[in-house]
């Protein structure tokens, strides 16, 4: 997806920015508060591992379901009324969480989930392009880390806050009574993200219109394009999917589970509660650091290349370690895994002209990594060990740096 600005070049477009500041700052809030939710449902409804990492699939899964049907509808409302769209629908999968509180209703939990998820894949998928057009194309990347900063933030924030009403103590009650705690909190987050929708409806941002890039120099030649007929026979395309269902995937087990696996290691809710924050401390200093160091120092694909054989190295510490240590080398994967994201989406969209919108709905799609993988890791949880589990992270860290080396370099299978 190319989008084009219609606002001219002297605009004033901090407003505008501040806005899709606001909007990546709920991105990290509701999805972030995921790993504080996992812990208290596990809990609250005495579930295994794989049924409290539902809460991860429930959330995920609406990414893979919506990339493509998210383009139509943003077709037909335009991407200003699309992003109150998705902020209303977000809205009512958190007003969800109060009957099944009511109901005592885990399934209904996951509803919500579902729902908020497919709000927030519609929101991401209108407000990504207004990175790129609100200031300077040639800054674009800038503001995206900072965008980036701004949702790692409010993922801390929404551990402490959801931390701190749903975890704290030495143990949660099991059914009813200790549901109710869920239904004040987000019923003020139906509220934000009503209010929130809107303001973006009556808002001055600009609308964005799509070019329909038939060719495109940039990224193949005629000659090259022309023995194509399908996204599948790109084969940086579809092995920096696969890449990116393993990112997302490690993203998830590495933030989310740890708390879980902190207590199951004898660590208390008041403790483990905090360990999430851990990994994303990690992901903000990773953004940072690109943001200083890229590509002044070092390059998009060998910060990858790097990141990955350090996530490899606390993978095997994590593995070999017990108690805190153990805990600190999985949250530092938060680090070393930062610059996954935005260095696969560029080598995956190289060279695809004509198929660059079809291939970035597919790399969407492959946040359902987000899903599936977070039930394997909760499988060898409960079947073998807590701290074996994370062995699945191996493979995944591999296969990135085989791409990282040498996949993005395919050009045919």
């Amino acid at each position: 997806m190319t989008p084009t600005a219609t606002p001219p070049k002297s605009q004033n477009y901090t407003g505008p920015l501040l806005i899709i500041g606001a909007l990546f700052f709920v991105f990290g809030f509701v999805t972030w508060v995921n790993s504080v939710l996992i812990a208290f449902f596990k809990q609250a409804f005495d579930l295994s591992t794989v049924g409290s990492n539902l809460v991860a699939f429930a959330f995920f899964i609406s990414y893979t379901v919506m990339a493509i049907p998210s383009s139509a509808v943003l077709k037909r409302t335009g991407f200003k009324n699309g992003m109150s769209l998705g902020l209303l629908t977000m809205a009512i999968g958190t007003l969800i969480f109060v009957p099944a509180a009511n109901a005592v209703s885990y399934p209904l939990f996951l509803v919500g989930l579902f729902l908020i998820g497919i709000g927030l894949t519609v929101l991401q998928t209108a407000s990504n392009p207004y990175a790129t057009i609100l200031g300077p194309r040639e800054s674009a990347a800038q503001r995206i880390s900072f965008l980036g900063i701004a949702n790692k933030l409010a993922g801390i924030i929404s551990q402490r806050v959801f931390g701190g009403i749903l975890l704290t103590g030495t143990s949660v009650a099991v059914g009813a009574e200790s549901l109710q705690k869920v239904v004040q909190p987000y019923l003020i987050l139906t509220g934000v993200l009503v209010v929130l929708a809107g303001l973006i409806r009556f808002s001055n941002l600009p609308e964005v219109s799509e070019e329909q890039d038939d060719t495109t120099a940039d990224y193949a030649s005629g000659s090259t394009l022309r023995n194509h007929t399908s996204i599948w026979q790109f084969p940086n395309l579809v092995l920096g999917a696969l890449a990116l269902f393993c990112y997302v995937g490690a993203e998830v087990i590495t933030g989310d589970t740890i708390i879980n696996y902190g207590k199951a290691i004898g660590f208390s809710n008041d403790e483990a509660k905090h360990f999430t924050e851990y990994t994303l401390y990690g992901l903000l200093a990773g953004y940072v650091l690109g943001i200083v160091a890229i590509p002044r120092w070092i390059s998009q694909q060998n910060a990858l290349r790097y990141g990955m054989i350090l996530a490899l190295i606390l993978t095997v510490g994590a593995l070999v370690t017990d108690g805190f240590t153990s805990i600190l080398c999985i949250a530092l994967m938060g680090f070393a895994i930062a610059p996954t994201w935005p260095a696969v989406w560029p080598l995956a969209l190289n060279r695809l002209g004509k198929f660059t919108k079809l291939g970035s709905a597919l790399l969407i799609m492959a946040i359902a990594g987000g899903a599936v993988l977070p039930l394997l890791h909760g499988y060898l949880t409960d079947a073998v060990s807590p701290k074996i589990a994370y062995a699945l992270l191996l493979p995944m860290f591999g296969f990135i740096l085989y791409y990282a080396v040498s996949g993005y370099k395919k050009s045919s299978w």
